[in-house]
């Protein structure tokens, strides 16, 4: 199969809106802010993915369309091995679509993976210059560039440490600041906060939050955690088992600052939790 241009496919959906949904008419605006052809800042068309070839192939998507909008934050849940990865490392341009199209516009992207994969060798402050350094910024400039970045996610202080004197929450900072670092309008994020203990989690989405508000940045997001989709996105998008498609969209209407022990939330990871589980049983998994 060739990878060629072809329209958005409406997304897929099923059953009632789900809770801490807005009305209906709101579901219709985001559906079609989908379908559009506006300015997304993502944008997935008919989007398949195949690994292998001949008998032992593996098909990971299958015409997945999506599209992203501006400062908009996508949640992905589904089960394990449906595709989640795949498509952050296809917007990421890390791996090339078998059929459909990949776009963003132009716009810069970077990834954030579960582990924080620093430079154990490597300061704090040394590990996110190496990302100021990789964008061309001068020598003399990234120090102080990098120290405001620490600042940023609340590591003053800390420039100085190597990653074994941090602990897990202040190493996945070190490793967000590495990528603001590299002034993209698109952040991908692979499970970020997956091994964090709950409290440093919490931690985290009030940082993350505030960032991308600060920053306008539009985030993807890779999650098992329904309450962590229902607390952190503007939408979270379920996918199918393998082969991943689009099964529904859910716009959250739960109005922020939220809190991820809140009833709305619960609420809304608990209608997740029966999709998932209703889609895991219908594939026998």
């Amino acid at each position: 199969m060739s990878v060629t241009q072809r329209g958005v496919a409406p997304p897929q959906a099923s059953g009632p809106p789900a809770p801490g949904s807005p009305p209906s008419s709101e579901v219709s605006r985001s559906s079609a802010s989908t379908r559009g052809a506006g300015t997304a800042a993502v944008r997935l068309t008919e989007v398949s993915k195949v690994y292998g070839k001949g008998r032992s192939s593996l098909l990971a998507l299958d015409k997945v369309s999506l599209a992203v909008q501006p400062g908009e934050f996508v949640c992905l849940i589904g089960a394990s091995g449906c595709g989640k990865s795949t498509m952050l490392s296809l917007v990421a341009g890390l791996d090339s679509a078998t059929a459909g199209e990949v776009a963003t516009g132009g716009k810069r992207v970077t990834l954030m993976f579960q582990e924080p994969a620093l430079f154990p060798w490597l300061t704090s402050s040394r590990n996110v210059e190496l990302a100021l350094r990789a964008r061309g910024v001068p020598k003399q400039e990234r120090r102080a560039r990098a120290a405001e970045l620490l600042q940023t996610v609340h590591l003053s202080g800390f420039g100085g440490k190597r990653p074994h004197e941090l602990s897990g929450g202040m190493r996945q900072r070190v490793a967000l600041a590495r990528a603001l670092a590299q002034d993209a309008d698109v952040l991908l994020m692979d499970e970020p906060f997956g091994a964090l203990d709950a409290m440093t989690r919490d931690l985290l989405h009030e940082e993350l939050e505030r960032i991308c508000a600060e920053r306008e940045l539009t985030v993807l997001f890779v999650t098992h955690n329904v309450r962590e989709a229902a607390r952190l996105g503007d939408r979270v998008i379920v996918l199918s088992s393998r082969p991943g498609r689009v099964i529904e969209e859910i716009p959250v209407g739960i109005e922020r600052p939220r809190r991820m022990d809140s009833p709305e939330i619960a609420e809304l990871g608990a209608h997740m939790t029966d999709r998932l589980r209703e889609e895991m049983a219908s594939h026998g998994r």
